[in-house]
């Protein structure tokens, strides 16, 4: 959490004296220290974890959902100014936009993906045609794709544009490009995909490129450990 070394190279600096917990050498592997209170020494230098942060940013197209340095536009470019290292929770694909958590709390990102909190994800797309009515019927029931059996959690036509279709559809699993892969699977291709909630997180009205913190309203549903499985908010 401090940036000083991977979790086994951690082991290393314990077992070679490298770490004092308040003026005292410290070699126990797993010892426990209260950050607050406690002095962390590590070879000379005092280190303090980063604070907590908890950010929602409505990604645009066209950037990929990565912090390293690419040959296209990343997220990286839109939250240079969030002094605390915070990672993206899952992803979204390059020509996707809307709501993207990220936050340096490993807790809460296990919670948002952690497949038994079943956290639903909801998305709007324009699909290419007019999906009919018993479409829309066998959509609900569910299709097979080359990954497994999928079903979504709900899906409705919001209206039609001309000859394309504006839909919601929620799942609650993460599997890779799943709402694409689910439409195109009766012959609705998406031609625009935004997702605009991830459990409690509503994008609402945040511009595109554009972050916030979350609310401390959307924390504590997220951080109380009390999610019904399954519950759409």
């Amino acid at each position: 959490m401090c940036g000083i070394s991977s979790r086994r190279n951690a082991d290393q600096l314990l077992k070679e004296g490298k770490v004092r917990v308040n003026g005292l050498v410290v070699k126990e592997l797993g010892y426990r220290v209260d950050t607050e209170r406690d002095t962390i020494d590590v070879g000379g230098e005092i280190i303090r974890p980063e604070r907590k942060r908890y950010i929602v940013l409505n990604k645009p197209p066209l950037y990929l959902t990565t912090l390293r340095q690419e040959g296209k536009k990343t997220i990286r470019e839109l939250i240079k100014d969030i002094p605390e290292r915070v990672y993206p929770v899952g992803r979204l694909d390059y020509d996707t936009e809307g709501l993207l958590i990220l936050t340096n709390d490993g807790e809460i990102a296990n919670t948002i993906i952690h497949p038994r909190y079943k956290m639903p994800k909801v998305y709007v797309a324009l699909v290419k045609g007019r999906v009919e009515r018993k479409t829309l019927e066998r959509m609900k029931a569910g299709t097979r794709l080359e990954d497994g059996f999928a079903k979504p959690d709900h899906i409705k036509i919001i209206r039609y544009e001309a000859q394309n279709t504006l839909v919601e559809i929620t799942f609650h699993e993460g599997r890779n490009r799943l709402v694409k892969r689910f439409l195109l699977k009766f012959e609705h291709a998406v031609l625009k995909l935004k997702r605009i909630a991830v459990g409690p997180i509503k994008l609402g009205g945040l511009q595109r490129g554009i972050w916030r913190d979350m609310t401390d309203e959307e924390l504590k549903i997220l951080g109380r450990g009390t999610l019904q499985r399954g519950a759409i908010f």
